[in-house]
């Protein structure tokens, strides 16, 4: 059976051809035209990012949106930045990446169990989407969510990744944002046999966010990430 993420899926298509957010594609493909400096000889993806990883994963990376220099750049998630480096090492020390650096799209990196992604799919100025922006992006995530069927465990990065996993859940009232906060789901499951029941959902793990902000300034440490991965294995049971 055909999978329903990853490159030749249909949902995989339908998100690099998206041009629904004026703001967000001027300045997706104005990043690519000017570059920054350092990359001035490379060519920028310069289109939405899709989330990558094993599709058979129970452990799920939801974070913000593609950095303009990285993932907007490079064309994969969290791929040819510093909030990479540490994710990914943290991922690799927890067996669930081949390898601890994500350089390019094409270094051979591939994940066990895992699947990276994110809630807007176009780098945004500033890295702060706009609502409408986010709200335009949500069916897409809906739809990645629904094609990993064994998701497990959900590991948020900031508040904006754990906001859109708890809107996309539908879960009220919301709870407060924090690291190592966990929420368990509940979740509507429809059966020929017993009809609709209450069934049990994957968990969302907040987890601050590698970005420089935290990590340069020690809010965020590698014994911090490395707990919340242990801690999604652990809810996973991934092996």
């Amino acid at each position: 059976m055909d999978t329903l993420v990853g490159p030749g899926s249909v949902l995989h298509r339908d998100i690099v051809n998206c041009r629904a957010c004026p703001r967000l594609v001027e300045w997706r493909e104005r990043v690519a035209v000017e570059k920054r400096a350092s990359y001035r000889d490379e060519d920028y993806w310069g289109r939405p990012i899709t989330g990558f990883g094993d599709p058979d994963a129970r452990v799920v990376v939801l974070g913000l949106a593609p950095a303009a220099h990285g993932a907007n750049r490079t064309g994969r998630m969290f791929t040819g930045d510093r909030s990479g480096d540490w994710l990914f090492r943290a991922m690799n020390r927890a067996g669930l990446a081949t390898q601890a650096a994500s350089v390019h799209a094409d270094d051979g990196l591939e994940l066990h169990d895992a699947w990276v992604t994110s809630a807007v799919k176009c780098a945004p100025p500033d890295n702060k989407p706009a609502p409408v922006e986010r709200d335009a992006c949500s069916p897409f995530l809906q739809r990645e969510l629904a094609g990993l069927p064994n998701a497990q465990a959900i590991v948020c990065l900031g508040t904006f990744g754990f906001d859109a996993a708890l809107r996309h859940f539908g879960v009220r009232p919301k709870p407060k944002f924090g690291h190592g906060v966990e929420v368990e789901l509940d979740l509507d499951v429809k059966s020929q046999d017993t009809g609709t029941h209450a069934g049990a959902g994957p968990t969302l793990l907040g987890c601050y966010h590698v970005s420089q902000q935290n990590t340069f300034t020690g809010r965020l440490t590698e014994e911090m990430l490395d707990s919340v991965f242990a801690r999604a294995i652990e809810l996973a049971n991934v092996r």
